[in-house]
């Protein structure tokens, strides 16, 4: 997870003859909290021995591969053959994938509620790996309220690689100029500003709140 502070340093370029058409949210960070700590505490009975191990075994390096399409049974795999020591904690990442996730961040499931109820249309715009999506789908209806969603492990590509916001515009015919998008990785938020999306830094959802109200999308 990544630091999260209550400054407001987010500024929109809006105006009038712009208004906001779309709200793309990211889901691991920003809806959900997510953070293999969640699992591995319960895996490991030394903390310095679970971070030496997201360190240098499961890293979040070797997990980006997961975001992009690659099977996660094939790569824990290779990563045991290398790692045989760590064989346990390593297949866990594949079968206990649902134990990262402590649960909703249910403040911004909230704003998901009021900006729907607007009338305004929210997006999905996540990393996330082909066999986790469903289980999340399962587990967290509220994910089914957006009009659309597109995941990175079922498109090859991960942000912040400015193909997959190309991607997510097209796809839903969205003006860059028109949709704001949300997600808690600075990368994410400077690769939507190359492409002239509107993009706030998710920090907190309070943080939030008051960035979407100061353009008038909540009170």
């Amino acid at each position: 997870m990544l630091p999260r502070d209550e400054r407001h340093d987010d500024p929109l370029s809006m105006n009038g003859s712009s208004p906001i058409e779309a709200v793309v949210f990211d889901v691991g960070g920003v809806l959900l909290d997510w953070d293999p700590r969640h699992l591995y505490r319960k895996v490991f009975d030394d903390q310095r021995a679970m971070e030496e191990f997201l360190a240098e075994v499961c890293t979040l390096e070797w997990h980006a591969q997961h975001d992009r399409g690659a099977q996660i049974e094939e790569s824990c795999s290779e990563l045991v053959a290398t790692h045989p020591e760590h064989a346990d904690p390593i297949w866990a990442w594949a079968r206990r994938s649902e134990e990262m996730i402590a649960g909703p961040i249910d403040e911004t499931v909230t704003i998901v509620r009021e900006l729907k109820d607007t009338g305004l249309a929210c997006y999905l715009l996540t990393n996330m790996e082909t066999h986790t999506w469903p289980l999340r789908l399962a587990r967290f209806p509220f994910l089914g309220w957006f009009d659309g969603a597109v995941v990175s492990g079922f498109e090859g590509v991960a942000k912040p690689d400015l193909e997959i916001f190309e991607r997510l515009l097209a796809r839903f015919a969205l003006v860059p100029q028109r949709t704001v998008f949300i997600d808690d990785s600075p990368a994410n938020i400077d690769a939507a500003r190359q492409l002239a999306i509107q993009a706030i830094h998710f920090r907190s959802p309070a943080q939030l709140r008051e960035s979407l109200a100061d353009i008038g999308l909540v009170a």
